[in-house]
Protein backbone atom coordinates (compact mmCIF):
# COMPACT_ATOMS: atom_id res chain seq x y z
CA UNK A 1 0.00 0.00 0.00
CA UNK A 2 1.66 3.58 -1.07
CA UNK A 3 1.64 5.60 2.00
CA UNK A 4 3.53 8.45 1.09
CA UNK A 5 1.77 12.02 1.03
CA UNK A 6 3.60 14.89 -0.94
CA UNK A 7 2.79 18.34 0.55
CA UNK A 8 4.48 21.25 -2.17
CA UNK A 9 4.45 24.41 0.16
CA UNK A 10 4.49 22.67 2.91
CA UNK A 11 7.14 24.99 5.01
CA UNK A 12 3.56 27.63 4.08
CA UNK A 13 1.07 28.67 6.06
CA UNK A 14 -2.01 26.85 4.68
CA UNK A 15 0.62 23.93 3.67
CA UNK A 16 2.04 23.59 7.32
CA UNK A 17 -1.30 23.56 8.85
CA UNK A 18 -2.46 20.96 6.52
CA UNK A 19 0.23 19.09 7.87
CA UNK A 20 -0.72 19.18 10.62
CA UNK A 21 -4.03 17.98 10.13
CA UNK A 22 -2.53 14.88 8.07
CA UNK A 23 -0.69 13.55 11.40
CA UNK A 24 -3.38 13.94 13.33
CA UNK A 25 -5.82 12.08 11.06
CA UNK A 26 -3.79 9.56 8.93
CA UNK A 27 -1.19 7.18 9.54
CA UNK A 28 0.62 7.83 6.15
CA UNK A 29 4.38 9.96 6.11
CA UNK A 30 4.72 12.87 4.61
CA UNK A 31 7.29 14.65 2.31
CA UNK A 32 7.44 18.82 1.82
CA UNK A 33 8.76 19.96 -0.92
CA UNK A 34 9.12 24.33 -0.71
CA UNK A 35 11.85 27.12 -2.29
CA UNK A 36 10.36 29.24 1.13
CA UNK A 37 10.34 32.33 -1.05
CA UNK A 38 7.32 32.74 1.28
CA UNK A 39 7.66 29.69 3.53
CA UNK A 40 9.71 29.51 6.89
CA UNK A 41 11.77 26.69 8.56
CA UNK A 42 9.23 27.88 11.89
CA UNK A 43 6.52 26.21 10.48
CA UNK A 44 8.24 22.92 10.37
CA UNK A 45 6.74 20.31 12.79
CA UNK A 46 8.71 18.18 14.54
CA UNK A 47 7.50 14.21 13.79
CA UNK A 48 9.35 11.53 12.76
CA UNK A 49 6.80 11.06 9.59
CA UNK A 50 7.87 13.99 7.91
CA UNK A 51 10.66 14.90 5.64
CA UNK A 52 11.28 18.86 4.22
CA UNK A 53 13.07 19.04 0.60
CA UNK A 54 14.16 22.48 -0.07
CA UNK A 55 13.51 22.99 -3.94
CA UNK A 56 11.58 25.06 -6.95
CA UNK A 57 8.66 22.49 -8.23
CA UNK A 58 9.81 22.75 -11.33
CA UNK A 59 12.28 20.00 -9.67
CA UNK A 60 9.77 17.71 -8.52
CA UNK A 61 10.79 14.29 -10.70
CA UNK A 62 14.52 14.63 -9.73
CA UNK A 63 13.74 15.29 -6.21
CA UNK A 64 10.72 12.38 -5.92
CA UNK A 65 12.58 10.05 -8.24
CA UNK A 66 13.29 7.62 -5.32
CA UNK A 67 10.01 8.13 -3.38
CA UNK A 68 7.41 7.78 -7.01
CA UNK A 69 6.50 4.31 -6.39
CA UNK A 70 5.15 4.40 -2.73
CA UNK A 71 3.63 8.22 -3.55
CA UNK A 72 -0.54 8.23 -2.42
CA UNK A 73 -1.53 11.74 -3.40
CA UNK A 74 -0.34 15.40 -3.47
CA UNK A 75 -1.23 18.25 -2.57
CA UNK A 76 -0.17 21.25 -4.54
CA UNK A 77 -0.06 24.55 -2.57
CA UNK A 78 3.27 25.51 -3.81
CA UNK A 79 2.62 28.39 -6.14
CA UNK A 80 3.01 32.17 -5.86
CA UNK A 81 0.00 33.26 -4.49
CA UNK A 82 -0.50 37.03 -4.13
CA UNK A 83 -2.57 39.70 -6.73
CA UNK A 84 -0.90 42.57 -6.68
CA UNK A 85 2.62 41.59 -5.98
CA UNK A 86 2.79 39.12 -9.15
CA UNK A 87 2.88 42.70 -11.41
CA UNK A 88 6.25 43.47 -9.84
CA UNK A 89 7.42 39.85 -9.70
CA UNK A 90 5.77 38.44 -13.06
CA UNK A 91 8.89 36.17 -13.70
CA UNK A 92 8.67 34.75 -10.21
CA UNK A 93 5.16 33.96 -10.76
CA UNK A 94 4.90 32.26 -14.23
CA UNK A 95 8.32 30.40 -13.22
CA UNK A 96 5.91 28.61 -10.03
CA UNK A 97 2.79 28.86 -10.95
CA UNK A 98 2.95 27.62 -15.09
CA UNK A 99 6.55 26.10 -15.18
CA UNK A 100 6.57 25.04 -11.72
CA UNK A 101 2.85 23.76 -11.90
CA UNK A 102 3.01 21.89 -15.53
CA UNK A 103 6.06 19.91 -13.90
CA UNK A 104 3.89 19.06 -10.66
CA UNK A 105 0.60 17.65 -12.68
CA UNK A 106 3.12 16.00 -15.32
CA UNK A 107 4.92 14.26 -12.27
CA UNK A 108 1.20 13.14 -11.09
CA UNK A 109 0.12 12.20 -14.13
CA UNK A 110 2.32 9.73 -15.20
CA UNK A 111 3.32 8.07 -12.09
CA UNK A 112 -0.92 7.93 -11.37
CA UNK A 113 -0.88 10.06 -8.49
CA UNK A 114 -3.84 11.60 -7.35
CA UNK A 115 -3.86 15.25 -7.03
CA UNK A 116 -5.60 17.97 -4.72
CA UNK A 117 -5.31 21.58 -6.48
CA UNK A 118 -5.33 24.72 -4.76
CA UNK A 119 -7.36 26.75 -6.94
CA UNK A 120 -8.21 30.85 -6.06
CA UNK A 121 -11.62 32.56 -5.47
CA UNK A 122 -9.56 35.40 -7.74
CA UNK A 123 -10.43 33.09 -10.93
CA UNK A 124 -14.44 33.03 -10.18
CA UNK A 125 -15.44 36.87 -9.72
CA UNK A 126 -17.46 39.06 -12.49
CA UNK A 127 -18.51 36.19 -14.08
CA UNK A 128 -15.16 34.42 -14.97
CA UNK A 129 -13.70 37.61 -16.18
CA UNK A 130 -11.64 38.47 -13.02
CA UNK A 131 -9.36 35.69 -14.48
CA UNK A 132 -7.71 38.07 -16.70
CA UNK A 133 -7.07 41.16 -13.95
CA UNK A 134 -3.71 39.70 -12.53
CA UNK A 135 -0.77 37.74 -13.85
CA UNK A 136 -1.19 35.22 -10.58
CA UNK A 137 -5.23 35.24 -11.70
CA UNK A 138 -4.62 34.70 -15.14
CA UNK A 139 -1.94 31.56 -14.32
CA UNK A 140 -4.40 30.03 -11.84
CA UNK A 141 -6.95 29.92 -14.19
CA UNK A 142 -5.10 28.59 -17.03
CA UNK A 143 -3.84 25.97 -14.94
CA UNK A 144 -7.91 25.33 -14.04
CA UNK A 145 -8.17 24.57 -18.08
CA UNK A 146 -5.48 22.15 -18.20
CA UNK A 147 -6.37 20.19 -15.59
CA UNK A 148 -9.82 19.46 -17.41
CA UNK A 149 -8.25 19.17 -20.67
CA UNK A 150 -5.79 16.18 -19.06
CA UNK A 151 -9.19 14.84 -17.24
CA UNK A 152 -10.40 14.67 -20.79
CA UNK A 153 -7.53 13.90 -22.23
CA UNK A 154 -6.14 11.21 -20.22
CA UNK A 155 -8.88 10.57 -17.42
CA UNK A 156 -6.37 12.34 -14.77
CA UNK A 157 -7.90 12.29 -11.38
CA UNK A 158 -7.97 15.60 -9.17
CA UNK A 159 -9.93 17.77 -6.68
CA UNK A 160 -9.74 21.01 -7.05
CA UNK A 161 -10.21 23.45 -3.84
CA UNK A 162 -11.11 27.28 -4.28
CA UNK A 163 -9.59 29.40 -1.43
CA UNK A 164 -11.00 32.26 0.23
CA UNK A 165 -8.44 35.16 1.75
CA UNK A 166 -7.45 32.20 4.70
CA UNK A 167 -6.37 33.92 7.90
CA UNK A 168 -5.41 32.17 11.07
CA UNK A 169 -2.42 30.91 13.25
CA UNK A 170 0.65 30.91 11.26
CA UNK A 171 -0.42 33.48 8.49
CA UNK A 172 2.15 35.81 7.28
CA UNK A 173 2.00 39.34 9.12
CA UNK A 174 4.93 41.31 7.52
CA UNK A 175 6.70 42.12 4.23
CA UNK A 176 5.22 41.85 0.56
CA UNK A 177 3.32 38.36 0.90
CA UNK A 178 1.40 39.50 4.07
CA UNK A 179 -2.07 39.17 4.32
CA UNK A 180 -4.78 41.34 5.22
CA UNK A 181 -5.43 39.82 8.71
CA UNK A 182 -1.82 39.36 8.97
CA UNK A 183 -1.22 43.08 8.16
CA UNK A 184 -3.92 44.20 10.56
CA UNK A 185 -2.56 42.21 13.77
CA UNK A 186 0.83 43.48 13.28
CA UNK A 187 -0.14 47.22 13.12
CA UNK A 188 -2.35 46.58 15.86
CA UNK A 189 0.29 45.59 18.28
CA UNK A 190 2.91 48.23 17.26
CA UNK A 191 0.17 50.78 17.60
CA UNK A 192 0.37 51.44 14.21
CA UNK A 193 -2.58 53.20 11.59
CA UNK A 194 -4.05 50.03 9.75
CA UNK A 195 -3.06 50.41 5.81
CA UNK A 196 -6.78 49.71 3.67
CA UNK A 197 -6.05 50.16 0.09
CA UNK A 198 -8.86 52.23 -1.45
CA UNK A 199 -11.62 52.05 -1.78
CA UNK A 200 -12.06 50.22 0.96
CA UNK A 201 -15.30 49.12 0.26
CA UNK A 202 -14.20 45.94 -1.54
CA UNK A 203 -15.46 42.99 0.29
CA UNK A 204 -14.04 39.10 1.10
CA UNK A 205 -15.30 36.21 2.20
CA UNK A 206 -12.36 35.66 4.89
CA UNK A 207 -12.07 31.88 6.19
CA UNK A 208 -10.25 30.61 9.24
CA UNK A 209 -7.17 28.40 8.37
CA UNK A 210 -8.88 25.48 10.08
CA UNK A 211 -11.83 25.22 8.21
CA UNK A 212 -9.56 25.56 5.25
CA UNK A 213 -7.87 22.16 5.76
CA UNK A 214 -10.58 20.50 7.10
CA UNK A 215 -12.25 20.89 3.29
CA UNK A 216 -8.89 20.26 2.17
CA UNK A 217 -8.82 16.82 4.25
CA UNK A 218 -12.48 16.16 2.74
CA UNK A 219 -11.38 16.42 -0.96
CA UNK A 220 -8.55 14.12 -0.14
CA UNK A 221 -10.83 11.38 1.02
CA UNK A 222 -13.21 11.61 -1.91
CA UNK A 223 -12.62 10.45 -4.94
CA UNK A 224 -15.12 12.67 -7.21
CA UNK A 225 -12.33 14.26 -9.55
CA UNK A 226 -14.78 16.99 -8.04
CA UNK A 227 -14.47 21.26 -6.91
CA UNK A 228 -14.80 22.28 -3.69
CA UNK A 229 -14.81 26.17 -2.74
CA UNK A 230 -14.10 27.10 1.31
CA UNK A 231 -15.07 30.32 2.32
CA UNK A 232 -17.43 32.08 4.95
CA UNK A 233 -20.88 32.90 4.23
CA UNK A 234 -20.47 36.56 5.52
CA UNK A 235 -18.57 39.05 3.70
CA UNK A 236 -16.65 41.91 5.02
CA UNK A 237 -15.33 45.01 3.68
CA UNK A 238 -12.04 45.87 4.38
CA UNK A 239 -13.10 49.12 6.06
CA UNK A 240 -15.40 46.69 8.52
CA UNK A 241 -12.30 44.66 8.93
CA UNK A 242 -10.66 47.48 10.18
CA UNK A 243 -13.31 48.75 12.11
CA UNK A 244 -13.17 45.38 14.06
CA UNK A 245 -9.36 46.01 15.27
CA UNK A 246 -11.16 49.93 16.44
CA UNK A 247 -8.14 51.39 14.88
CA UNK A 248 -6.81 54.23 13.03
CA UNK A 249 -6.70 53.79 9.08
CA UNK A 250 -4.42 55.06 6.75
CA UNK A 251 -5.78 54.93 2.81
CA UNK A 252 -3.10 53.63 0.22
CA UNK A 253 -3.87 54.56 -3.33
CA UNK A 254 -5.70 51.78 -5.42
CA UNK A 255 -3.93 48.43 -6.81
CA UNK A 256 -3.85 46.63 -9.92
CA UNK A 257 -6.14 43.53 -9.83
CA UNK A 258 -8.15 44.79 -7.10
CA UNK A 259 -11.19 42.82 -6.68
CA UNK A 260 -14.37 44.45 -5.74
CA UNK A 261 -15.86 41.25 -4.21
CA UNK A 262 -15.47 37.63 -3.34
CA UNK A 263 -17.52 35.69 -5.64
CA UNK A 264 -19.31 32.42 -5.01
CA UNK A 265 -20.11 29.82 -7.89
CA UNK A 266 -21.96 26.88 -8.54
CA UNK A 267 -20.10 26.26 -11.57
CA UNK A 268 -16.63 26.16 -12.91
CA UNK A 269 -15.86 25.23 -16.25
CA UNK A 270 -18.50 23.32 -16.50
CA UNK A 271 -18.18 21.70 -13.37
CA UNK A 272 -20.22 21.82 -10.38
CA UNK A 273 -18.95 23.45 -7.19
CA UNK A 274 -19.34 21.65 -3.86
CA UNK A 275 -20.00 24.53 -1.36
CA UNK A 276 -18.46 24.58 2.04
CA UNK A 277 -18.85 27.10 4.93
CA UNK A 278 -16.48 28.07 7.24
CA UNK A 279 -17.54 27.84 10.86
CA UNK A 280 -15.50 30.42 12.59
CA UNK A 281 -16.63 33.59 12.58
CA UNK A 282 -13.97 37.08 11.76
CA UNK A 283 -15.58 38.93 14.40
CA UNK A 284 -15.24 36.31 16.82
CA UNK A 285 -11.77 35.70 15.79
CA UNK A 286 -10.90 39.49 16.04
CA UNK A 287 -12.64 40.11 19.34
CA UNK A 288 -10.19 36.96 20.45
CA UNK A 289 -7.57 38.77 19.71
CA UNK A 290 -7.76 42.51 20.87
CA UNK A 291 -8.60 40.45 24.16
CA UNK A 292 -4.75 38.73 23.87
CA UNK A 293 -6.13 35.76 24.03
CA UNK A 294 -5.79 32.63 20.84
CA UNK A 295 -9.31 31.65 19.32
CA UNK A 296 -11.24 28.13 20.19
CA UNK A 297 -14.08 27.51 17.86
Amino acid sequence: MKNLIIVTGGAGFVGSNLIKLLIKKTKKRIISIDNYSSGSKKNHIKNSRIKYIFSDTSNIETKLRNYKNNIHSLFHFGEFARIYQSFYKFNECLESNSIGTNAVFKFCLENKIKLIYSATSATLGNKGNDKNLSPYAFTKSKNLELLENLKKWFKFKFEVIYFYNVYGPGQITKGQMATVIGIFENCYKNKKPLPVVKPGNQTRRFTHITDTVNVCYEAWLNNKCAHYSISNKKSYSINDVADLFKSKVIYLKKRPGERYASALTKISLNNRVFRRFGKINLKDYISSFIKGKIYEN
